[in-house]
């Protein structure tokens, strides 16, 4: 009975530390998510920073190159950096991509852009439910949507000089499927690895693997709905 009591305490100490992880992950992505929006409509809705950002192609393409190169960085060195340096890196790049996505809002109605959004986070939600409740091992889903990714990653540059908008579809329906799988196996990996942190881990230490986590699943979201959009969104032409 004592071993009982003493095994219950025990998990029960676990989950409140796995829910605490993956409350704090969704927290900063939720936070990176409100910021990349707020920039891309404030961005969207100025002539003179569109005019800025858009009328100037070395503008535009460093900022691509800057967004990359956080992301890459951030990636790699998240555990070597303090974690207020990780956060700021974090909302930095989530800035950066509002600005260069605000193209939604001149390419797309406003009533198409929240009619999608809203079908992402639904499917977003379902995806991550899924990927945090199931006992299947989606390590090899991961492995596959990876190689997915790499294909609409190859498929997307021969588009840029194609110029097909049959193969622009057909990249937007795979994409859909891949950023749904995903979605699921990052969540589980952030499950594994909130289960697997040891107790009293330093905060900093904590705080950090949150933001790597959060960074997964925004990177999941703002692509997934980019895919969507595609297929849903109407055009203001």
């Amino acid at each position: 009975m004592v071993e009982t009591l003493s095994t219950q305490r025990s998990d029960s100490r676990v989950q409140v530390r796995v829910n605490s992880f993956i409350q704090s992950v969704y927290n900063w992505m939720a936070i990176g998510l409100a910021l990349t929006g707020g920039v891309a409509f404030y961005v969207g809705h100025s002539p003179a920073m569109v005019n800025l950002i858009f009328g100037n192609q070395l503008l535009f393409f460093g900022l691509i190159i800057a967004e990359l190169g956080l992301v890459f960085y951030l990636s790699a060195r998240v555990q070597k950096l303090q974690a207020s340096t990780a956060t700021a890196l974090f909302m930095i790049y989530a800035a950066l991509n509002g600005a260069t996505l605000s193209f939604v809002f001149l390419a797309y109605t406003n009533t198409s852009i929240a009619s999608t959004f809203f079908v992402c986070a639904g499917t977003f939600v379902a995806c991550s439910v899924y990927g945090m409740v199931t006992k299947r091992d989606l390590t090899s889903v991961g492995g596959f949507m990876m190689m997915g990714l790499i294909g609409i990653i190859i498929a997307s540059v021969i588009n840029i000089f194609v110029h097909s908008s049959a193969m622009a579809m057909i990249i937007s329906y795979v994409g859909v499927l891949v950023f749904v799988g995903l979605t699921a196996y990052d969540t589980q990996k952030l499950k594994h690895m909130a289960l697997t942190q040891p107790a009293g881990l330093d905060a900093g230490v904590v705080r950090k693997g949150a933001i790597l986590g959060a960074l997964s699943l925004y990177l999941d979201f703002i692509n997934l709905f980019l895919m969507l959009l595609h297929i849903l969104g109407g055009s203001r032409d």
